[in-house]
């Protein structure tokens, strides 16, 4: 049985609804030149909203404040299942600052999400959120 994992993503949306996008390097371990929401994995004895301020300040230099949920989805990696929680957010404007685990960043509108290559085990889930923000 395959153990469990925490991670977080941050949907950080701007004041004109477009989210910020990283592009994972060719130094990624996992999903290289996909691109996707800032966050990354919890750490032992780490709560999640403190992950997710480290990891979106780690990968892109930015100070976040959590707004509220996004979802969560479920998918696998070969050693992991990983409980992915995405929380939107929102930041002070500052400007994006990259860790060399991305080589790229955009703001994208939500309706042109579906021309972006994504993970594939988040991709549907990404989607499904993107089409619920537009229709509101």
């Amino acid at each position: 049985m395959k153990p469990y994992s925490l991670a977080v993503k941050a949907v950080i949306l701007d004041e004109s609804g477009k989210c910020l996008l990283l592009r994972r390097s060719a130094a990624s371990r996992n999903f290289r030149g996909c691109w996707e929401w800032p966050g990354g994995k919890v750490d032992q004895g780490e709560d999640f909203a403190s992950a997710l301020v480290r990891e979106v300040r780690e990968e892109a230099g930015l100070e976040i404040e959590i707004t509220g949920l996004a979802g969560v989805t479920l998918f696998e990696l070969p050693e992991v299942k990983v409980v992915l929680l995405c929380m939107e957010a929102r930041t002070a404007g500052a400007e994006v600052r990259l860790s060399s685990e991305h080589d790229a960043w955009e703001w994208a509108p939500l309706a042109e999400l579906s021309r972006r290559q994504m993970p594939r085990v988040i991709r549907p889930f990404v989607l499904a959120y993107a089409r619920r923000k537009i229709r509101r």
